[in-house]
């Protein structure tokens, strides 16, 4: 091979490389698309637009703090602890790499991934806080979330060089639990704080169902946010132009995604329908649900195995989230039931399916003991920051909107446009002399 034709074949590589995040960049954009729709969909009409441009502000504002603040903790704190390794060095902000640096083109590629998996996290807990949360105060947390909290916990047991993968062999190769784990226990604990909407519960904690205006774009939601995580588990995975790894380096393909993803998708609905008996909303999450139970040991699961774990996960969703709502937990989307319990599950299905196999030479093997501590530390590491942070905006008075605002809507007080001009949609209007509807399916 001449030299001529070596260097061509080893630019056509490194296009390639590139082309490929870029498009996982694309597709990745699908997600808040979906959860655009499907939060609008879920929240009552007169909430519609407020509820729209929190979910523009939540990706924006965590696109930019990432790039200021999120790609450095990535690239720092593998170890634990913030190390001003030369990884740090390249992703300050002033540093080349996180420019228009035409010696290294592949820097803003990598960056754009990990800045929509950042994006991700902070709309999984802005479904969860509808209706009643104060938009400054939900930018601070979404922030926390987005460009904090779960990359640090990406920087542990997602990098190649994290501590629970070179000490305890942790895995979690589809982000089940650095990505929807804290997401979701960091939902626990805001939600906990802000408390239920108005009218949510009886005095005697008797859970009353608010419908959503629009239950249709809610599903058209998740079949977008469906469709991005092929875009998602793209950037799950380490294409060289020759071949493709896992986030740790071990060998890959991608049907063992393909496969997985699919099985997972339906397993997960099926189950769902079958425990819901047919409840729509919670039938197509159960498909997300399945998604994420089998995406811990996605590049190892057998297909029918991993049909057989979503299958279980979807089942479980409608149980958790009823067990949430025991609690007076107000959770719009279910993110908590979804993220939080079936990022939970992942984790654990993957120490108890994949105990022993073995990981990148000279890491421990995966185990259970491995997989529980990551639970726990994913769990804590969710949930403490969040609480704290949402308990000091409470005590401040600035975490939910006045009694008075919530009862007329948001969209009234904050947002200068109507989504319906021609009227609200019959669908949500009380009749005269109407009574709650009293139950625990309540949209998630």
């Amino acid at each position: 091979m001449t030299p001529e034709v070596e260097d061509a074949l080893s630019t056509m590589a490194a296009v390639n490389n590139e082309f490929f995040y870029w498009m996982s960049i694309a597709l990745m954009m699908l997600i808040h698309a979906g959860f655009l729709a499907y939060e609008m969909g879920a929240s009552r009409s007169k909430n519609v637009l407020a509820t729209a441009m929190k979910n523009l502000l939540a990706f924006a504002t965590i696109v930019a703090s990432f790039y200021f603040v999120g790609w450095f903790l990535y690239n720092a704190m593998p170890s634990g602890f913030i190390e001003m390794t030369d990884a740090a060095k390249a992703a300050l902000p002033w540093s080349d790499n996180m420019g228009p640096n035409i010696d290294d083109p592949a820097s803003g590629i990598f960056w754009g991934a990990f800045a929509l998996f950042a994006a991700t996290t902070g709309s999984i807990m802005s479904g969860a806080v509808l209706e009643r949360i104060r938009t400054s105060a939900f930018l601070v947390l979404t922030v926390l979330v987005g460009s904090v909290v779960w990359i640090i916990g990406a920087a542990w047991g997602w990098h190649g060089a994290g501590w629970m993968l070179t000490k305890l062999g942790f895995h979690d190769v589809g982000a089940a639990g650095c990505v929807h784990m804290i997401a979701g226990f960091a939902t626990l604990g805001i939600l906990i704080n802000l408390g239920p909407r108005i009218g949510r519960f009886l005095p005697d904690g008797t859970a009353v169902t608010i419908r959503p205006h629009n239950l249709p774009l809610t599903m058209v939601g998740l079949m977008l946010i469906f469709t991005g995580f092929f875009g998602f588990l793209m950037g799950c995975v380490i294409y060289s132009g020759s071949g493709y790894a896992t986030i740790y380096a071990t060998p890959t393909t991608l049907s063992a995604f393909a496969f997985n993803t699919l099985m997972g998708l339906a397993g997960g609905i099926i189950g769902a329908y079958l425990t819901s008996r047919g409840e729509p909303f919670w039938t197509i999450s159960g498909g997300l649900a399945g998604v994420i139970a089998v995406a811990s040991g996605m590049d190892l699961y057998h297909p029918a195995l991993g049909f057989i774990i979503a299958l279980g996960g979807g089942a479980l969703v409608p149980y958790i989230g009823k067990l949430i709502e025991k609690f007076r937990i107000d959770d719009v989307v279910g993110a908590v039931a979804v993220h939080a319990g079936m990022g939970t599950y992942s984790v654990l299905m993957a120490g108890i399916f994949l105990s022993g196999y073995p990981n990148a030479e000279g890491f421990p093997p995966i185990s259970l003991w491995g997989q529980l501590v990551g639970m726990v530390v994913f769990a804590a590491l969710g949930f403490i920051p969040a609480y704290l942070v949402s308990l000091g905006l409470k005590k401040a008075k600035i975490l939910r909107i006045p009694a008075a605002v919530e009862e007329q809507g948001l969209d009234l007080s904050e947002v200068p446009a109507t989504p319906y001009p021609e009227g609200i949609p019959v669908t949500v209007m009380p009749l005269n002399g109407s009574k709650p509807m009293v139950g625990t399916m309540e949209v998630k």
